[in-house]
């Protein structure tokens, strides 16, 4: 093999070790302590303080946390997390099978179940009330994208979403996404220059959950590269690998460390 065909091979390796490190780092999930209050400290106040036989109502456009929230907590009380496209027998199970001990279930994304599944929500939010006040009661932590009454559901169903507490989660502004940002910079010893955040902020969207990982992406791509953290490299990252589609799953300090 002549020169040029062995520095093209040996850059064509490095390249996949490179992607390798990207692509095998495990996602982790999102806590409470994590997630960016800004002018959502109500909320999450809310949730932290939900307890069994109280249900809660999170309403938000995409990006604003809500999700992370509902994770969060369900992690954190070893509960059930659902979404719509979750099928609808899971739901209906937990609404039905009396001998399934419940601790939390949320359920996200209820402005987009199906009949099927909006039926087994109803059927849970049933259960929830009729074990509220005895030994076996649950939390019911629900979201949406629009507040109770103005959702595309069936009408008993959209009464039951504010039977409850009903919060609102507002979109964080860009200096609380600029400070998170930095923040998450910092924790991992990345130097993030103001160029490139601003253009990670003019660039990219609200979803915060995909700006973190961004950021951790970043980091062990620099350092799997051996160079700064600039605009070119963010860019380089970009074109070679596109953004996850579970906005949730952001890249823990997992890989090599930065002296």
């Amino acid at each position: 093999m002549d020169g040029a065909g062995q520095d093209a091979e040996q850059k064509a390796g490095q390249g996949m070790t490179q992607q390798l490190l990207l692509d095998l780092l495990p996602g982790s999930l999102p806590t409470l302590d994590g997630f960016i209050a800004g002018a959502n400290q109500a909320a999450l106040d809310a949730v932290r303080g939900l307890s069994p036989g109280r249900a809660l109502y999170l309403w938000g456009g995409a990006g604003s946390g809500r999700s992370h929230l509902l994770r969060a907590q369900a992690q954190a009380h070893a509960g059930h997390y659902l979404d719509a496209r979750t099928p609808a027998h899971r739901l209906q199970a937990l609404a039905t099978d009396e001998d399934l001990a419940l601790s939390l279930v949320a359920v996200d994304d209820v402005n987009a179940l199906d009949e099927a599944a909006q039926a087994a929500l109803f059927a849970l939010f049933n259960r929830w009330r009729a074990a509220a006040s005895t030994a076996d009661a649950f939390a019911l932590l629900t979201a949406g994208d629009r507040a109770p009454l103005t959702m595309p559901l069936r009408e008993d169903l959209r009464t039951r979403l504010g039977w409850d507490l009903v919060y609102r989660v507002e979109q964080l502004s860009d200096e609380d996404r600029a400070q998170a940002l930095r923040d998450r910079a910092g924790q991992r010893g990345l130097k993030l220059s103001d160029d490139v955040l601003n253009w990670i902020l003019t660039h990219q969207d609200r979803d915060m959950g995909r700006l973190t990982a961004l950021i951790d992406r970043l980091d062990q791509y620099s350092l799997a590269q051996h160079r700064p953290a600039t605009l070119p490299l963010l860019k380089e990252l970009l074109a070679d690998r596109p953004a996850p589609p579970d906005s949730t799953a952001a890249i823990p300090d997992a890989g090599p460390s930065r002296p």
